[in-house]
């Protein structure tokens, strides 16, 4: 009892005044804390009842026995007991409650609103045989859309058969846009998007000693539902605020997805004496129909709806073979080749309207856009690997590879392009076609001949040509012809240094250049052209220079702290046509600095601690942010600050308390000139996860989640509380 009220008094003082429940709990509604109250209540009954299944007297006989035993080791401490289990069953049942934006709470929770519950994990194995294993693993948890089926039976020397399902959910926020000088707020018609992905799997495999293992495998993979969208739809600032004018991107938008895809593979593989060879063959079909959805100046006399639908049909076969062969004890080659075949067909249109998918009527109030797309696309893929790795002395690996890559392809495509009052234009041809052409040289080196020491280096060289071939288009009559070539070069080294058993360094860096040269041959579309963007850049590079440095150091037996900084600096320069009339500029500057420290420490061996903190700085600077505060230099900088601590505090009894915080600062609210970017908030969250071995077999888990997210850059329109109680009880057998 003494110390269940030292224990309360520690958790009473970091509570405010007065508080009896977090910050959060005042958030809520009422009909919101009644909910909550009944999760808590559901949940300390649960373990009322639990409590009192582990007080039976055969259980007080089991414990006093055990006590008169030797002590448990950490592991069987764990495991609740000196005998394991190795099948279980764990049912759950939770909520998460949320005040505040919804959707940015089950983005940012991985959650929906509301009751969840169901079987969280469940495993079973059987040996039915000697040689035969059935093994059974799933989980389904309602409203959370998490589900997860996989079985399987292998037997020994002859093969396996296995099934796989499942399906999760992944939600968007997509609660509205916000112009923050006029204090403008958009709300979304539905702020609570989500899109369910799954997939459905079969493999059988033989394994017969002395014969090739030969898989086959089926998969279907779909991706339905809704998610918000980055190109936003235009607003008249005028006529919802008259102190300001023009038209910024600020209306949110939406996708709608809708995707299948059809996988089967073959697979063989085999071994004779040193060498061991492989071969198959892979066919896909997939099928694919999204709509981008926005809205065009929301609440004005002339709202328009925009539905820009994108769809494929399509379908490829690849085969491959490989081989390893190890010609001398220190001597192994290997290579690889492969061939693909990609074929698709194309369907699509962009159509104004009074609402969402309607077909195209004419209007003044309709911007550019076209119907009754239909288009065709081929590409062919080579691609061969070699592949050498060498020991001549014992601590001294050189591996040097080579690889070379081929692609053609060719597309054609026709559509009606329609705008305003007119009806649907005469049918326009597009058509483009091009290759590439590539070979990609790297060499590795591993050497660990000095004493308490590793050190390794690797460079990569790419160098590539292709050609691309324009025709036609919606915008007008475009023809192009551009040659490129590409130079890549990379170089890495690294090594680690143990000083002594107690302290470890890790340093390395790279240096790495991509290099683009455009040779317009032809190109009828000149600068300076009113309705089409003319090829006139002749030449891209690309410059990164990174340096990290990672610290290992164990001061005391029980604490070790870990130090990490890296340094990046990344650079784009571009060289136009000369007819432009503009000279060479460093483009783009990427300044990143990145900060971590963690700290552990187990002052005893029922406690432990853990604490992180992690500081990020980056900037990108571009020229345009020297003429006008339209283009602003973008900042990426953040830091946070973790805690975690286990404290056992029984045998059967473990508490887990966790901590998190993060802040940001780079949106710029009160920019007139352009749209506000990047991000600008605050995040923190208490996590309380109680676990009670009740019996041999019974394992009870009580979590409780408070999260707290202020978003500036959103005019606080983002911001929300959200309480997570989950609670679950475990059988082993």
């Amino acid at each position: 009892m003494k110390k269940k009220t030292q224990n309360g008094r520690a958790q009473n003082a970091t509570r405010e005044k007065g508080t009896p429940f977090p910050v959060g709990w005042y958030f809520l509604s009422p009909v919101q804390r009644r909910i909550l109250g009944r999760l808590m209540l559901g949940a300390v009954l649960s373990a009322f009842a639990s409590q009192a299944m582990a007080e039976e007297p055969e259980a007080e006989e089991k414990e006093e026995k055990a006590e008169e035993k030797e002590p448990l080791t950490p592991e069987q401490m764990f495991e609740g007991g000196s005998e394991t289990y190795g099948n279980w069953v764990e049912l759950s049942y939770g909520g998460m409650l949320t005040s505040g934006s919804k959707g940015a709470a089950q983005e940012r929770m991985h959650l929906g609103d509301g009751i969840f519950g169901g079987i969280e994990d469940l495993h079973f194995q059987k040996q039915i045989n000697k040689d035969t294993l059935f093994t059974l693993d799933g989980r389904a948890l309602f409203n959370a859309e998490d589900y997860k089926l996989s079985l399987s039976l292998v037997r020994e020397k002859l093969g396996f058969v296995k099934f796989r399902f499942q399906q999760f959910r992944t939600w968007y926020n997509n609660s509205g846009g916000y112009y923050a000088p006029a204090d403008l707020w958009l709300p979304a018609y539905d702020e609570t998007l989500f899109i369910d992905r799954g997939e459905i799997g079969f493999i059988a495999g033989l394994t017969l000693k002395g014969a090739p293992e030969i898989t086959f495998e089926y998969i279907h993979q779909y991706r339905s539902g809704t998610k918000d969208s980055t190109s936003w739809g235009p607003v008249n600032l005028g006529f919802h605020s008259p102190d300001f004018s023009g038209t910024r991107g600020v209306a949110p938008a939406f996708w709608d997805i809708d995707e299948q895809r059809d996988i089967f593979k073959l697979d063989l593989k085999h071994q004779i004496k040193s060498t061991e060879f492989g071969a198959g063959v892979r066919y896909e079909t997939g099928d694919i129909d999204n709509a981008r959805k926005v809205t065009l100046r929301p609440g004005e006399p002339n709202e328009r709806r925009l539905t820009h639908r994108e769809g494929s049909s399509d379908s490829s076969f690849s085969a491959h073979a490989w081989s390893e062969t190890w010609l001398k004890p220190n001597l192994m080659f290997s290579l690889g080749g492969l061939y693909s075949r990609f074929n698709s067909d194309l369907r699509g249109s962009r159509i104004y309207g009074d609402d969402f998918d309607v077909n195209y009527s004419p209007s003044a109030a309709n911007g550019a856009g076209f119907v009754d797309l239909d288009g065709t696309l081929q590409k062919r893929e080579y691609v061969a690997n070699l592949n050498l790795m060498a020991i001549p002395f014992k601590d001294l690996t050189i591996t040097p590879s080579l690889r070379i890559q081929s692609d053609v392809w060719d597309a054609e495509s026709v559509a009606a392009p329609t705008s305003g009052n007119s009806a649907p234009g005469a049918a326009v041809i597009s058509t483009s076609d091009g290759s590439a052409l590539d070979l990609q040289e790297r060499l590795d080196v591993h050497y660990s001949g000095v004493t308490n020491w590793v050190f390794w280096a690797r460079g990569e060289w790419t160098q590539g040509e292709g050609d691309l071939r324009e025709n036609g288009g919606l915008g007008g009559g475009i023809l192009r012809d551009t040659d490129t070539e590409r130079r890549f070069q990379k170089y890495s080294v690294g090594a680690r240094w143990y000083p002594s058993r107690l302290m470890t360094f890790d340093v390395g860096g790279y240096y790495k250049k991509n290099s683009y040269d455009y040779d317009n041959r032809l190109d009828n579309t000149l600068n300076g052209s009113a309705n089409r963007y003319p090829a006139y850049l002749v030449m891209q590079d690309f410059e990164t220079y990174d340096g990290n440095l990672r610290v290992t150091i164990r001061p005391f037996k029980k604490v070790m702290a870990v130090s990490r900084y890296e340094y990046q600096l990344s650079t784009i320069a571009t060289r136009p046509d000369s007819a432009a009339g503009l000279a060479e500029v460093e483009s783009s500057e990427m300044t990143t600095h990145i900060f971590a420290q963690n700290i552990s420490y187990v002052p005893w061996s029922r406690l432990s601690l853990q604490a992180g903190f992690n500081w990020v700085h980056s900037e990108t600077e571009t020229p345009a942010s020297n003429f006008t505060r339209a283009a602003l230099a973008a900042q990426n900088s953040y830091w946070t600050v973790n805690f975690n601590s286990t404290f056992v505090l029984d045998n059967r009894t473990d508490l887990s308390l966790g901590y998190f915080y993060y802040e940001s600062d780079n949106a710029r609210p009160r920019l007139v000139d352009g749209l506000s970017l990047g991000s600008d908030a605050s995040e923190h969250g208490v996590t309380v996860l109680l676990t009670r071995r009740l019996t041999d077999h019974l394992r009870l888990k009580m979590r409780y989640t408070y999260f707290h997210s202020e978003d500036y850059a959103s005019g606080r329109n983002n911001d929300f509380d959200a309480h997570v109680l989950f609670t679950s009880l475990q059988y082993r057998f």
